[in-house]
């Protein structure tokens, strides 16, 4: 085997051919291909005999480690040794432990200079009476209770391929159900969140028209939905022009139950269809773009391949004017001073901190603690501790400055790279993100997660070969490529013009199998009453 060191600052772009050390800190280097136990492999010109057979994927030791010193990748630290590990050893979670961290925040002391502006670029999406831009055209069936959801899924499946092969440019009828809406607190923390997130939907461009269906007697009450959001709707057929929009509400105990409900709801959808479907995309800009970045199945790979090519994604979305959103916070513990020090202030710079300080507070009331993260898929993927997973996941925020810090489910309304609150758990999250203004998500995975969201197209890009073979109908783009000598340039300007042509219509794998029905997941956080 060729092996080749490149030494790069701290998350930075690097080439990654045949290399595993990827900063010349590290005392660790990354496993290209499994490592048998007695194998030789090289570092820096130098040959070391494993001591472990190690997977592809994994950390394997360079130089001898000390108990508690410090274990660097990406010339941060990831962890702490428990044990003496000697070189060859495989490093993971049977001799690292997380440990606390000293962090300098240097708030706005790194801001980096705006890139250089690209203003002709275009995509074909479909611009909103209202000036917003759409990627998708759907109408949504917008459940506020649990006890709805049943019904607005029977709305749904009234509108099948066969019912909508005369309506060519609606993308479907998608019904938005969950399984929360009472039982807590009117008006109260989790009532206001559940509102936010139902309204971000309803109110996304790619909703061109909706019904609201509530059962009657929830804590989530339609009404407060509508007054509080201050919800429209689409004009119906017979209404005088200068009527002013309503959102349609049906509750089930008012219409007379569930077949009267439906049949009503079913009869207002068809109505709808000929409006919906009168839509042309048309040139807009492509600052029009908000995109909602995710990463979950993640390996050892994810911070090496397709998060930081999706970062150069971001970064070219920003010089075009657009949106970023980098989302689940405890994924953000352990690399937050990096991004501190290019929030545009302290003050944002201080949002994410606050955040990051509750999800501390929140993992101890239930007895957890936020480096219970990873998950047994990432573990197994070769990520041991939070810390680790957080350097890899916020290089899908590029290098620009950090614009503003938002809470879940919060409209953003700021351009280039910001920051949504928001779990790990990848449902959670993109709902978040989409209720926030998301009309692209790209998903990097390197254990395989066959996510969609309806109504926002979402491309799942492989942080690995193997698995982007092994599942090639869920994958849109390769970016284990860079492990075989693509440059992270390359992958990252081939995920950006797949953004575009997404945004502009052509499908994504996911869409191709219609996935994306029953990922709507808001976030719930507090008790049910």
């Amino acid at each position: 085997m060729n092996f080749r060191s490149v030494e790069t600052g701290p998350l930075q772009r690097y080439s990654v051919t045949s290399v595993l050390k990827l900063h010349a800190e590290d005392n660790i280097a990354i496993v290209k291909l499994p490592i048998s136990e007695g194998s030789e492999f090289g570092v820096n010109g130098h040959a070391i005999k494993a001591l472990d057979t190690v997977p592809f994927g994994h950390k394997i030791a360079t130089v001898p480690i000390a108990k508690d010193e410090a274990i660097r990748k990406f010339g941060q630290v990831i962890g702490f040794a428990t044990e003496p590990i000697e070189p060859g050893q495989w490093v993971h979670t049977q001799n690292v432990t997380p440990g606390e961290l000293s962090l300098d925040y240097a708030f706005a002391s790194e801001i980096p200079a705006a890139p250089e502006p690209i203003l002709d670029r275009t995509f074909m999406g479909i611009r909103r009476p209202d000036g917003r831009v759409a990627t998708r055209n759907y109408i949504g069936i917008i459940s506020t209770v649990n006890c709805s959801a049943t019904s607005s899924k029977y709305v749904a499946k009234a509108f099948d391929e066969a019912i909508l092969a005369d309506y060519p440019n609606i993308d479907g009828v998608v019904a938005l159900t969950h399984k929360e809406g009472c039982a807590y607190d009117y008006g109260g923390d989790q009532h206001q969140l559940l509102a936010r997130t139902l309204a971000g939907f309803a109110k996304h461009p790619n909703i061109a028209a909706y019904v609201v269906l509530g059962l009657g007697c929830e804590t989530a009450q339609a009404s407060f939905l509508a007054d509080k959001h201050d919800l429209v709707q689409l004009r119906m057929p017979g209404e005088e022009s200068e009527a002013e929009p309503q959102p349609l509400i049906m509750n089930i105990q008012d219409v007379g139950g569930v077949r009267k409900t439906v049949e009503r709801a079913t009869a207002v959808v068809k109505d709808m269809l000929p409006e919906v479907n009168a839509i042309q995309r048309e040139p807009v800009p492509v600052s029009e773009i908000i995109l909602g970045t995710e990463c979950g199945g993640s390996d050892g790979n994810s911070g090496i391949t397709a998060n930081p090519a999706v970062g150069i994604a971001s970064d070219l979305l920003v010089a075009h004017g657009a949106t970023s959103i980098l989302a689940e916070t405890p994924e953000i513990c352990g690399g937050e001073h990096l991004l501190t020090r290019r929030a545009v202030s302290e003050e944002v710079g201080r949002k994410l901190l606050n955040h990051i300080e509750w999800w501390k507070e929140y993992a101890a009331k239930f007895g957890g603690t936020i480096d219970n993260n990873p998950s047994v898929g990432n573990k197994q993927g070769g990520l041991t501790t939070i810390y680790e997973k957080s350097l890899g996941a916020i290089a899908k925020g590029g290098s620009t400055a950090l614009q503003d810090v938002y809470a879940f489910a919060e409209p953003i309304t700021k351009k280039g790279f910001v920051i949504m609150d928001s779990p790990g758990f990848d449902a959670v999250s993109v709902t978040g993100m989409v209720a926030s203004g998301a009309n692209v998500a790209v998903f990097t995975t390197g254990r395989g997660s066959c996510f969609g969201c309806k109504p926002v197209p979402t491309i799942k890009i492989a942080t690995n070969t193997p698995m982007y073979e092994h599942m090639i109908d869920d994958m849109d783009i390769n970016a284990g490529r860079i492990l075989d000598g693509a440059s992270v340039e390359e992958v990252g300007e081939e995920i950006f013009e797949k953004i575009i042509a997404v945004a502009s219509g052509e499908q994504t794998k996911s869409e191709a199998q219609g996935i994306g029905d029953e990922e709507f997941c808001p976030w719930t956080i507090g008790p049910i009453l």
